[in-house]
């Protein structure tokens, strides 16, 4: 019964750093891990556990989604769906021991990407335009991405809406956290399907990441940025660490 507590504290974290900048899935992860659940099982449990809070926090965030057109966010729904429906459907054919074997490489990816992310922007905004012209394409990879391993998914959609010129903070995470829904919805609904969710686990999280999820949306105004950006930066390094050493030193996981 240890486990639960567990599972809860990291449930209810985990939505609130989804709702502030993303990256929650850094500690359900592990966390289902740790309590024995199989890596793919717990990959699908995971999406499972932090879908209500992205939508507790959309609900957080609704007053800043107001300022987008609704044909534009119609088409964003649209790409992140069809994305989060194929990286779903990936995930389903890897085996736990393949799973196991990139999981390390994409944590280290998300959390340089979110280390990074001004840095990278700045760049891009030094030597060219915005590229909203290609937003469609990146939307796509992105939700493909967030369908397979959701870890990650908030931390490098905000890097992708600041490709294309976007600098209202609240917009961003608003618009993060209603696209993250989408595929956690569709890849969510493919994992049920497939009977691959750790449903005691899943319940517990949830329930906890939806309170988390709405704190997090308030916090979000008024906790300075490089607190947040310092946690999730040292938690996904450290979860790659952990998980590479794991992949390294037991070779049948």
């Amino acid at each position: 019964m240890i486990d639960y507590p567990l599972l809860c504290l990291a449930g209810f974290a985990a939505g609130v750093i989804n709702a502030i900048a993303g990256g929650g899935t850094f500690l359900t992860f592990p966390a289902l891990v740790w309590a024995g659940v199989p890596p793919v099982a717990a990959n699908a449990t995971s999406a499972v556990a932090v879908f209500p809070g992205y939508v507790s926090s959309v609900l957080g965030f609704r007053r800043d989604l107001r300022g987008l057109p609704a044909g534009v966010l119609l088409r964003a729904a649209l790409w992140s769906l069809a994305g989060g429906l194929i990286g779903g459907t990936l995930l389903l054919v890897s085996s736990d021991r393949a799973f196991s074997v990139v999981i390390p490489f994409l944590l280290l990816f998300a959390t340089l990407a979110f280390a990074f992310q001004n840095r990278i922007v700045g760049r891009v905004r030094a030597r060219a335009r915005p590229v909203a012209a290609n937003g469609a394409v990146g939307l796509l990879g992105v939700s493909v991405c967030g369908g397979y391993f959701n870890g990650g998914l908030g931390i490098v959609m905000l890097a992708l809406f600041a490709l294309w010129g976007m600098r209202d903070l609240g917009l961003m995470n608003g618009l993060k956290n209603a696209l993250s829904a989408i595929v956690s919805a569709i890849s969510v609904a493919v994992f049920i399907l497939a009977g691959i969710v750790a449903w005691p686990q899943a319940l517990a999280m949830a329930a906890a990441n939806v309170a988390g999820g709405y704190a997090g949306a308030r916090l979000a105004r008024v906790l300075p940025a490089t607190v947040v950006r310092a946690v999730i930066v040292g938690v996904g390094l450290t979860m790659s660490v952990i998980f590479l050493a794991r992949l390294v030193y037991d070779p049948t996981p």
